[in-house]
């Protein structure tokens, strides 16, 4: 006889990882569609990466997929070192321009559109990471939040 899930009455698992928290995503419009271009906030030698797709996406046919701050993107390089130039690489969204409403009231938007790189496992690519970074983003990455010089 076998179970599918955990024993009754066992503790039920956070669905926590050293590598992403999986566990609430707060309502972030979503407006970095397919085909926008992004600054890269870290030390990588990249400096334009273009959004190429977004990783657990789920929409509508014929529906351009977009991401939001803290969602997983597989980005290009556009400008940057020669050796990265052209690569295709994940990353995470560290800030959006676009204002988003947080539960405690407040509005938060930045500057510009920015993201940093990570390897496939979810590894930082980068040793620092330049400019600030949603909290959103650094809650759903601890990664990126030890490495955020300015969590905002």
């Amino acid at each position: 006889m076998s179970s599918k899930g955990p024993p009754k009455g066992g503790p039920k698992t956070r669905a926590v990882s050293a590598v992403a928290v999986i566990e609430y995503r707060p309502h972030i419009p979503r407006c970095l569609p397919v085909g926008a271009h992004l600054e890269c906030a870290d030390n990588t030698g990249a400096k334009l990466l273009k959004l190429v797709g977004v990783i657990g996406y789920k929409g509508r046919l014929k529906r351009i997929p977009s991401a939001a701050i803290g969602d997983m993107v597989v980005v290009s390089v556009r400008r940057g070192i020669a050796e990265l130039r052209g690569q295709v690489m994940h990353a995470v969204i560290v800030r959006q321009k676009k204002p988003y409403r947080r539960a405690d009231g407040t509005w938060v938007c930045f500057e510009d559109n920015a993201a940093v790189l990570l390897t496939p496992e979810g590894d930082l690519r980068g040793t620092e990471i330049r400019g600030s970074v949603a909290m959103e983003a650094a809650e759903r990455w601890p990664r990126i939040a030890a490495l955020a010089g300015m969590i905002v």
